[in-house]
């Protein structure tokens, strides 16, 4: 693997993921669920000429929804994720057993499996739109 550089030369080293922006017809019910599933907070947006959430992680905005006209996007939940360019996204937490009750308690279809050759449960789930995400858990 060669590692990119800048035009003076100097190598470029990614950090982090900074964030994932979503499209959707249903700005509030997605802001919703992120809250209440994953313990996102909605929080400061700029004031962009369209409708939208941000979501944040601490202090940092790691979910952007951006709003979208009805009838514009795929119906909810119709999309065949192998057919997308993204498959999913994830986040690392740990409170693996508080975290899979909250799921049952709302009802939220999910699958939890570990990670082969890792210390690593992963748990699956989709959003209300249908877009597939994971959150990780290291073993304590």
């Amino acid at each position: 693997m060669t590692m990119t550089t800048t035009t003076d030369n100097r190598p470029v080293a990614l950090s982090a993921l900074d964030h994932v922006n979503i499209r959707t017809e249903r700005v509030d019910a997605l802001a919703a669920f992120y809250a209440e599933i994953l313990g996102l907070i909605r929080g400061p947006r700029p004031p962009f000429a369209f409708g939208g959430a941000w979501l944040y992680c601490g202090e940092r905005a790691v979910v952007h929804l951006v709003e979208i006209e009805p009838g514009s996007g795929p119906h909810p939940g119709a999309v065949d994720p192998a057919q997308l360019q993204l498959s999913h996204f994830a986040f690392r937490a740990t409170g693996l057993t508080a975290f899979l009750a909250r799921l049952n308690q709302a009802g939220i279809n999910h699958a939890a499996g570990r990670l082969p050759g890792a210390p690593v449960t992963q748990v699956n789930l989709r959003d209300l739109d249908g877009n597939a995400l994971h959150v990780d858990f290291i073993d304590e």
